[in-house]
């Protein structure tokens, strides 16, 4: 595995693989690895010749400064295990390598940072497109690969790509979860093992309204129903729960086969923020 720090050196080893005609993925990750990056990494590597795993913390998209200081750094860790997988190429550059300066330029998403986690974590994608662009500066990948779990974000991306014209393209992969239906995220080492397992009531609760809206009920049963549920739960304390196109995450009054529906929720367990979401229809995993 070729490890890197500065820009420039990543630059002319990727610029010597394209010359061969090389297909490039990028697997973006603010590391803190777990199985769900791995699932990307490995996607990544049976599309493409070379896989650029990148490991960033970065600050631009931390609306809450805690929640930064918080984030788990485990980059030994990391680089072993991604030495395990037989990843190409790690990118690990520090804060001034990104940033030689503060950074002046927003990006605004309209609607799609407006619900959700935009209206919760304002500035959040402005900091994610900003940090995305750099990196699909500096690596040109024809691919790049991101989880299903940050659903938002991937349609943020999918837009960045479409209004500027990068050549890459968005591959998603489904949701990886421990044993008890938990998301996996890096965030899931900040939790006890009894958090751990109370957290999975995200996912039993999303699993629950996806049945009931099969069955037949209105999405605004299916939302209070819901929502009581997490009110009930001794450690979970929602922040948001949705029913929305997958598209354009715009909320949906009415259940339409055929359109694709997804259901997404935020809660908090203790000080730690979790996301999650599943689809509606099965078929629309594939």
């Amino acid at each position: 595995m070729r490890s890197f720090k500065e820009i420039n050196a990543l630059r002319t080893h990727l610029a010597a693989l394209k010359s061969k005609n090389k297909s490039i993925g990028l697997v973006p990750t603010m590391g803190a690895l777990h199985q769900g990056h791995i699932a990307l990494i490995e996607k990544s590597r049976a599309d493409n010749d070379a896989t650029v795993v990148s490991i960033f913390v970065n600050a631009e998209q931390f609306n809450n400064e805690e929640d930064f200081s918080n984030y788990p750094v485990t980059i030994e860790e990391d680089c072993e295990k991604l030495v395990s997988l037989g990843t190409d190429i790690v990118f690990s550059p520090a804060h001034e390598v990104m940033y030689s300066a503060r950074p002046l330029l927003h990006f605004g998403f309209g609607a799609i940072e407006s619900v959700m986690e935009g209206e919760f974590r304002p500035g959040h994608f402005s900091g994610v497109a900003l940090v995305v662009s750099k990196l699909f500066n500096i690596v040109q990948p024809d691919r790049a690969y991101f989880g299903q779990k940050d659903i938002q974000q991937c349609a943020v991306i999918q837009q960045l790509c479409d209004d500027l014209n990068f050549p890459v393209g968005i591959r998603i992969v489904p949701t990886v979860r421990e044993h008890n239906g938990l998301a996996l995220s890096s965030r899931n080492l900040r939790l006890s093992v009894d958090e751990k397992e109370k957290a999975s009531g995200i996912y039993e609760f999303l699993k629950m309204a996806q049945q009931l809206l099969l069955d037949g009920k209105t999405t605004e049963d299916v939302k209070l129903l819901t929502r009581q549920k997490f009110e009930e739960h001794p450690l979970l304390n929602l922040e948001y729960f949705e029913i929305v196109n997958s598209k354009s995450l715009m909320p949906i009054e009415q259940i339409v086969q055929g359109r694709q529906v997804s259901l997404c929720a935020a809660a908090y367990i203790g000080e730690v923020r979790l996301i999650d979401n599943i689809y509606l229809f099965e078929e629309d995993d594939n």
